[in-house]
């Protein structure tokens, strides 16, 4: 994409004055008002010298021209001018987002008090009394637009604890040690002892609150289910079941499966009183179907939220009730929130599945709490020692050639549009710009001078050592740290998020697309030595397909074409898979290839066209080296993996033009998506580690995220496109 750089200059600059070394970039700041007696939406505008539209648009409780009632709490913007809500913020994302329902706040069942030493943190003082600092602010108000001083009085809330001495007062006799086997989660396991996720928890303080893993072999506390053992030794369960009024044996057969025979041979007293009465209580024989093994082979788990029916849940999977119960034997005394429920594994419905659990789908923009004030801190290499600011020319040359600094620019001008959509919507950002200099020392300097403690997420840095440093330091505060750029993931650390899709989650993608998609295609594979692991995953997807050989030579590289020309078959589609990182061996086989459909086409002894559809696992490089032709390429077809999409004249596209003077980049279009996703999932939740386990997909302008955690090191985004070059244009493939 070509860039104006007499107005990319102007704009650098005004960005490098911008993120000057330790700046601060400050979002729409709020303060809360108590309504007083006598006061009116009017009068308190004034006050705040802020228009009542704005107090509307924050406050959706109260309406224009109705009384206000007093004591009422409204969230007001300080020293704000009025707007509207950019239309890039109104616009919704077209894949929906997937999280559990919000849990109902628990209610605190006292007070105490704090007095803030000198020195203190929000969160230190969190967790000294084991509570989020969402709580601390909840009842501290003031706390939402101003900082936390040495003498101030805090009231701290005090919630109804599960103690350990009382998990220890249980009778042990009703629990039992059971062996985690393959393939199991604590879902499975939940449901399989028909108890909720949190009291699994409580009998097994030691489980981990930030990850579901359970290793093989592993055990855990739970209790012993009735009338059985965990190796399977059982005896018949009964329930106790009271006769409404109208029920005759037909009903209750079918009901509940057994035949009537034996319901009055368990129950003599029905034959005694000549037949069903209203009000008996009977015993009936609990029947259970063997489903077989209860793990993420066999089945997906769901937890039920509060308030949800049975109605709305078999409206939600698309099953009956009656097979919901069969699945679900508990489900007959009733749904309550928390249990785990049992589902087919290829249930099809609106949700999504990560990892056998089944998520809820919901929109992150309706979900923004204004009350929540996310600090991300950036650490981005602009490098602003090297560069003169009065020589013109020099910093256009430096923009021009430094990877890193062109990348950092579009990243964080991209971040800053994210930073003003966000603020119209109501949420209060503040925001800490570095510049590290691309050096570890810088980095560690900046790091021992600022209080990692109270930040939301850090982004950044780009270097490999530095950000090391940096997930190092703030893990002992459990923040957050994005890798804006592929990274190595050999950082054992569980608070990184590495943002690009790695290459070999994109070929697995890429992969599965073409298994969906293939019928009786003639599928070709030519992969160079470098390329042998790539070429054996195909090969194993796909053990039919052709091998051709590439010969490599010191100077050349390439294939046979007469070779290829006995591969290629004339009655069904072709499609040819190019691995390899070699410029000229792929204009080799682009030429070959649309030779072949051309000589062919036009050959009067030829009624069939050769028709060959280009693919790669890996688009690297060596794949937009200009030697390669274009219109060739859109010939094929050609269709491989990406990490993101072809941007559209969208809302955010005209917003940035208006702002910046050019068109984005896909590094700018990047650091949008990435803050954009951030910051609205910590507009929800203050806390990105725990919205990571229940929000799924996501997607905005160029870019899907879809974070999911690694059993022994941070979150990876397993989100990806697949694209293809179609009437020379680069577009989205259809699934």
């Amino acid at each position: 994409m070509g860039i104006d750089m007499n107005q990319f200059f102007k704009n650098s600059i005004v960005l490098l004055l911008f993120i000057f070394i330790g700046s601060t970039a400050m979002a729409q700041k709020f303060t809360t008002h108590a309504v007083k007696k006598g006061e009116t939406l009017e009068s308190i505008s004034k006050q705040y010298k802020v228009a009542p539209s704005t107090i509307l648009s924050y406050n959706k409780e109260i309406q224009q021209g109705k009384a206000i009632k007093e004591n009422t709490i409204l969230v007001i913007p300080i020293g704000a001018k009025v707007s509207e809500v950019t239309e890039q913020a109104k616009e919704k994302q077209s894949v929906p987002v997937v999280v559990n329902e919000k849990p109902e706040q628990e209610e605190p069942i006292g007070f105490t008090e704090h007095k803030v030493r000198k020195r203190e943190t929000l969160y230190g003082i969190s967790q000294r009394y084991h509570i989020t600092e969402d709580d601390i602010k909840r009842y501290n108000s003031e706390l939402y637009s101003s900082q936390l001083k040495k003498g101030m009085r805090l009231k701290i809330p005090k919630y109804k604890r599960v103690k350990s001495e009382d998990v220890a007062a249980i009778n042990e006799e009703d629990f039992e040690m059971y062996t985690v086997a393959p393939k199991e989660t604590r879902w499975s396991i939940a449901h399989k002892y028909g108890i909720t996720i949190d009291s699994m928890l409580v009998l097994n303080p030691g489980l981990s609150k930030t990850t579901d893993y359970l290793a093989e072999g592993q055990e855990i506390k739970m209790p012993k289910l009735p009338g059985s053992t965990i190796k399977g030794q059982e005896t018949q369960l009964y329930l106790s079941y009271t006769v409404p009024p109208k029920m005759n044996f037909y009903r209750l057969e079918k009901q509940f499966n057994v035949k009537s025979d034996e319901i009055v041979r368990l129950n003599p007293e029905i034959a005694e009183r000549g037949g069903l009465k209203e009000g008996m209580v009977i015993r009936i024989p609990e029947k259970k179907a063997d489903p077989g093994e209860v793990n993420t082979d066999n089945f997906n788990f769901y937890e039920v939220k509060p308030k949800q029916t049975e109605f709305s849940l078999t409206r939600k999977f698309g099953v009956t009730y009656k097979e919901l119960l069969e699945l679900n034997p508990d489900l007959k005394d009733g749904l309550k929130a928390g249990m785990v429920l049992k589902l087919p594994k290829d249930q099809k419905g609106n949700f999504e599945v990560r990892n056998s659990l089944v998520l809820d789908k919901i929109d992150l923009l309706d979900s923004i709490n204004p009350m929540n004030h996310p600090k991300i801190m950036f650490l981005l290499p602009f490098r602003l020692d090297r560069l003169d600011l009065k020589d013109k020319e020099d910093v256009m040359e430096t923009i021009e050639n430094r990877n890193s600094l062109k990348y950092s620019l579009g990243l964080y001008s991209g971040a800053l549009m994210a930073i003003d959509s966000i603020s119209k919507l109501g949420v209060s950002v503040d925001v800490k710009t570095f510049d590290n200099q691309l050096d570890l020392a810088k980095t560690k300097e900046i790091l021992l001078k600022e209080n990692l403690a109270d930040v939301s997420a850090i982004v950044g840095p780009l270097d490999l050592p530095s950000l090391k440093e940096v997930a190092v330091r703030a893990s002992q505060y459990d923040v957050p740290v994005i890798a804006p750029i592929p990274a190595q993931s050999d950082l054992s650390l569980g608070n990184v998020y590495f943002s690009y899709t790695s290459d070999e989650v994109l070929r697995t993608k890429m992969l599965e697309f073409v298994e969906e998609k293939i019928t009786d295609e003639n599928i070709i594979i030519i992969a160079d030595e470098k390329s042998q692991a790539a070429k054996a995953m195909i090969l194993q997807k796909f053990p039919t397909a052709k091998v051709l050989e590439v010969k490599e030579e010191k100077k050349n590289i390439g294939i046979n074409r007469d070779k290829l020309g006995t591969m290629l078959s004339e009655k069904v589609e072709n499609w040819v898979f190019v691995e390899t990182g070699n410029f000229k061996l792929i204009a080799s086989v682009v030429s070959i290839l649309n030779a072949f459909e051309a000589s062919l086409l036009n050959a009067e002894s030829s009624k069939e066209k050769i028709k060959v559809r280009m693919f790669t696992t890996d688009k690297n490089k060596a794949f937009d080296n200009e030697i390669i032709s274009g219109s060739h390429l859109s010939n094929l077809n050609f269709t491989y993996p990406s990490v993101y999409r072809e941007v559209a004249n969208s809302a955010f596209v005209k917003a940035y033009s208006k702002r910046f003077g050019d068109v984005p980049d896909r590094y700018a279009v990047r650091g949008f998506d990435l803050t954009y996703d951030l910051l609205l999932k910590l507009a929800y939740k203050n806390n990105l580690m725990d919205v990571s386990k229940i929000i799924g997909e996501t997607e905005y302008t160029g870019n899907k995220f879809s974070y999911e955690k690694d059993l022994h090191s941070g979150y990876f985004n397993q989100a990806s496109y697949i694209m293809t070059i179609d009437s020379l244009r680069v577009v989205e493939a259809k699934n």
